[in-house]
């Protein structure tokens, strides 16, 4: 059986090709930039991505239109089974937010085929690769997140849980909270990679509106500011707080905390 990975040179994407073919899969790794190449905007070159695959690793885009069409097309192709990941309170959150993983969800349940949800918090690895590395390197983290906390997970167990659903039996029809294993607030995870580096990080409380200011000072495209201040209407609101037994149940391991993380990216960064 094949499975196609897309976004396969994103923070999950990769790790999820990687665990597959760990496990002995045949992977297709799909990307605008990777081994295949694949692009949303370009469905002539759908049918050739899809071809002899079985299963689907799916990063739905922030545009919601070509989701529905991409998901008719690889079922009429064969594809058996979809892994979606999605993130943690869409359910409750803005209707208007994050409707590119409303979408996949949605296309997928309607697909006919069987299906699988990873609803995840925030990764411990935006701290590292995304969102507040620059930041964290530059010793202030600054955003409207207060005392709430947020129980961080660490994409290679995402990465486990989607090869397992990939695989497995068992798993079509569910929806998944995924979280790491303690509700942290951003202050205590600065102060964690702080003490692991060895290098102080100030964490700065800010209001919706200064962050917003902030972060379009910085460049930040209008859509991406205003969608990261919803996600934390969200986050303020303690919709992601409590942490959930799902890796751990799914794996039979604990989940990652943020500390182990901390000690195997940032002790020599």
């Amino acid at each position: 059986m094949t499975i196609l990975v897309l976004g396969a040179t994103g923070k999950t994407g990769r790790r999820v090709v990687a665990q597959l073919r760990a496990e002995g899969n045949e992977v297709r790794a799909a990307s605008r930039s990777g081994e295949v190449r694949f692009d949303w905007n370009e469905p002539a070159g759908w049918a050739a991505v899809l071809e002899g695959v079985r299963a689907v690793y799916l990063v739905a885009p922030d545009d919601p239109a070509p989701t529905e069409g991409f998901v008719k097309q690889a079922v009429q192709s064969g594809v058996e089974r979809f892994v979606v990941l999605s993130g943690r309170g869409i359910d409750q959150a803005d209707k208007e937010a994050w409707a590119g993983m409303r979408e996949g969800e949605r296309a997928v349940a309607a697909s006919g085929v069987g299906w699988t949800v990873l609803r995840a918090n925030n990764f411990n690895q935006n701290f590292s690769e995304d969102l507040w590395r620059e930041p964290v390197l530059a010793g202030r983290l600054a955003l409207p997140m207060g005392a709430v906390g947020e129980p961080f997970i660490d994409v290679q167990d995402i990465a486990e849980v989607a090869a397992l659903a990939l695989t497995g039996d068992g798993h079509s029809g569910q929806v998944y909270e995924l979280s790491g294993p303690e509700s942290l607030t951003f202050a205590e995870a600065a102060r964690i990679i702080a003490e692991v580096r060895g290098k102080p990080i100030e964490y700065v409380e800010l209001s919706p509106a200064e962050y917003r200011e902030e972060l379009l000072t910085a460049g930040y495209p209008a859509e991406a500011v205003e969608a990261l201040d919803k996600m934390f209407a969200g986050m303020r609101a303690g919709f992601l707080t409590e942490p959930t037994n799902t890796v751990e149940k799914l794996l039979g391991r604990p989940a990652t905390t943020f500390a182990q993380y901390a000690e195997q990216v940032w002790r020599t960064s």
